[in-house]
């Protein structure tokens, strides 16, 4: 029998943010057109196995040998709700503007006030020319990680989700020789 389920649409984003060149962490949701990105989940929406999915896209750079890592991660107010954890760029050749897809899949696994609430990832993958697939790995891109990156899946930190929360999309490199915009972001819920 049918779930009768659908994907709704919550937000569609097309703009180029700041490019992030600072070895911190940072908004990849920055910039004139960026901020209009952001989006503020309402009060009561998680409930437990309700599912979102983050779809970003932009440009990256990075030097070669010694472009450190990078990691994206997903918050929910103040609060970590999902993260990549750190990725090894590619070190055999540097990379200079390139593309990335981003797709984040994470189910809500317990609802509530306080620090309860709790999101699980599914399929969540980084694409781009940019990464080595594996951390024993030392050269050469093979294009796709499932994340988060060389770890087993986890739950992320616990939020509120009887208030609203405001979602963004951080990015952080530990060096400061490359950089990332975004160009694109959809988040879509499953309902």
């Amino acid at each position: 029998m049918s779930l009768n389920t659908w994907t709704e649409t919550l937000l569609a984003h097309r703009g180029d943010g700041t490019a992030l060149t600072a070895a911190a962490a940072a908004s990849l949701l920055q910039g004139a057109t960026a901020t209009r990105a952001l989006y503020t989940f309402p009060a009561n929406f998680f409930e437990v196995n309700k599912v979102i999915k983050v779809h970003a896209s932009g440009r990256v750079s990075t030097l070669i040998t010694t472009p450190g890592t990078f990691r994206f991660d997903i918050r929910l107010g103040g609060v970590v709700a999902w993260d990549s954890l750190a990725i090894n760029p590619a070190t055999a050749a540097g990379r200079t503007n390139v593309h990335w897809y981003l797709e984040v899949e994470l189910y809500c696994q317990a609802a509530g006030s306080g620090t309860t609430a709790a999101l699980f990832p599914g399929k969540c993958t980084l694409t781009t020319d940019d990464l080595i697939a594996g951390a024993i790995a030392t050269a050469g891109p093979v294009g796709m990680a499932t994340l988060p990156y060389n770890t087993a899946p986890a739950v992320g930190t616990g939020f509120s989700s009887v208030v609203s929360q405001q979602m963004d999309l951080f990015f952080t490199q530990t060096v400061a020789t490359g950089s990332i915009t975004l160009h694109t972001l959809r988040i879509e819920a499953l309902n």
